[in-house]
């Protein structure tokens, strides 16, 4: 009976987690054309609320952090700070080809290259800057993945 009970409480924390996810969005020193594409998901146009993606602005709440821009000596202690005040489970998506492999700024004297070189990254939404369209199928090949 405890298992059967243990089991349905998964169940349902596993479906919450899929249906309500709250985002943190996180520019890390880039151009802000992606900062613009993530915004502009909040809008009636593509309305991201609607699938019950909430934008957080509080580490502490949010269960997804998206990356955008190159990693730079400057942030990246920044974002490993915001990274462990998010509480598990916990998941990141780098948005734009910036936040992937370090962009048109990889070479840079202050620049680390992507966010998987300071935080492991689950999804990989590459463009410069990558559509909203884009971004929200990442998010949903994410929110398939979560158990």
């Amino acid at each position: 009976m405890q298992q059967w009970l243990t089991k349905q409480v998964h169940n349902i924390v596993s479906w919450a987690r899929r249906k309500s996810p709250w985002i943190l969005h996180f520019n890390s020193g880039g151009c802000n054309g992606c900062d613009i594409e993530i915004l502009d998901l909040l809008t009636p146009r593509y309305d991201v609320e609607r699938l019950g993606i909430l934008k957080e602005a509080s580490p502490r709440h949010a269960d997804i952090l998206i990356c955008t821009g190159p990693v730079t000596r400057q942030s990246r202690d920044r974002l490993r700070q915001i990274y462990e005040q998010i509480p598990e489970p916990k998941w990141v998506v780098a948005v734009g080809s910036c936040s992937c492999s370090g962009g048109v700024f990889q070479g840079g004297h202050n620049i680390l290259g992507g966010v998987e070189n300071v935080l492991p990254v689950d999804i990989y939404i590459p463009g410069c800057p990558c559509r909203p369209e884009a971004i929200i199928d990442g998010l949903a090949q994410l929110l398939e993945t979560i158990t």
